[in-house]
């Protein structure tokens, strides 16, 4: 079955240390999919541009993607397990998926074109677990899959065309 797609439109060196998630490869629509982990954040002040780097779990491949300063805030909140004083939007979104019966199943970072990433988050609902895939920023869908625990995986093709940018 073909997952139903909907569009929404769309100062410190932190170690991350890796989940192992299997299978190390898989498919989404033919392409090749390479599990990976968010492997550095970096935080930096005075600049609205963050960047937190993509590493292949067995593999030497590794990639990073500009990030705007609410996502790098979000992202290194969760991986130091910090709170905020209220839910906020990524939170709110997490909570959203579960209390809707839902669970976040991977984060897909799944095209690179004119210097942009591109992401799905697939998503299982309810009590029939079909297949959700929603198109966001990569940043967003990061800090959900981190919330949630979810695998991260990034398509073959992503990581040469990144190479390329560099």
């Amino acid at each position: 079955m073909v997952p139903r797609r909907l569009n929404l439109g769309g100062l410190a060196n932190h170690q991350i240390p890796s989940l192992d998630f299997r299978p190390r490869r898989s498919y989404l629509y033919g392409t090749t999919m390479i599990n990976v982990h968010l492997s550095r954040v970096v935080l930096r002040s005075g600049t609205d541009h963050q960047y937190i780097y993509l590493s292949e779990l067995q593999g030497d491949r590794v990639f990073p993607i500009m990030i705007g300063n609410s996502e790098a805030n979000e992202i290194h909140r969760v991986i130091h397990n910090q709170g905020a004083a209220r839910p906020l939007t990524h939170q709110l979104a997490h909570d959203l998926v579960q209390s809707l019966g839902g669970t976040i199943k991977s984060v897909d970072i799944t095209g690179l074109r004119e210097n942009t990433f591109f992401a799905q988050i697939s998503i299982l609902t309810g009590n029939d677990q079909e297949e959700v895939r929603l198109d966001a920023r990569p940043s967003d869908a990061i800090a959900l899959a981190l919330r949630s625990r979810a695998p991260l995986r990034v398509a073959d093709e992503v990581f040469d065309l990144a190479a390329d940018m560099e």
